[in-house]
């Protein structure tokens, strides 16, 4: 698979990245709240637009990848959402695809997270091969790690990621998928 299919939950779509998310994007990597546990940095334009360029590449080069979450009614943009291979250093990672999300704020405390992630869990215990699928988290993100257990997946191990606290979260495959 070389592009993101879109996929549709009862309040969402996940679709492929657009160069017109770019100003969206750029908003969402940008929020300080957005990013505390991410990095805990926000990111320059530069750095969002490389970003949009990897997630194609992603697709391209390893059939996942980043999906643009849209809220089905109003087709605002709510965040972002899928499988990636960051190449982080961590052992744990190698190998392994990582799940990740990222939400605006407006999208907090809503299940979009959980309701986005239901979707790219299903997807890809039907395409994707790999035994289990990693996440990391910050120790302090709770709302994150509730998402997370709520998704099925577990802590595997506490380590540190460029010097910053992490933990290593791990989803087997769906049985059946």
């Amino acid at each position: 698979m070389t592009y993101a299919p879109t996929l549709e939950t009862a309040r969402l779509t996940l679709r492929p990245h657009h160069v017109d998310d770019y100003a969206a994007c750029r908003s969402l990597w940008a929020d300080a709240q957005v990013v505390q546990h991410i990095g805990g940095v926000p990111q320059d334009a530069q750095a969002v637009w490389f970003r949009l360029l990897r997630y194609a590449g992603m697709w391209a080069m390893l059939g996942y990848g980043m999906w643009a979450v849209e809220d089905r009614d109003s087709g605002a943009f709510l965040g972002e959402a899928g499988l990636l291979s960051a190449a982080r250093g961590l052992p744990e990672l190698d190998g392994v695809p990582e799940a990740g999300w990222v939400l605006t704020p407006a999208a907090w405390g809503r299940g979009v997270a959980s309701e986005a992630m239901t979707a790219v869990l299903t997807w890809a215990d039907a395409q994707v091969e790999a035994p289990s699928l990693r996440c990391i988290i910050h120790p302090d993100n709770a709302a994150s790690i509730k998402v997370a257990e709520k998704l099925g997946f577990a802590a595997l191990v506490d380590t540190e990621l460029a010097g910053t606290p992490t933990r290593v979260f791990d989803r087997p495959k769906a049985v059946g998928g």
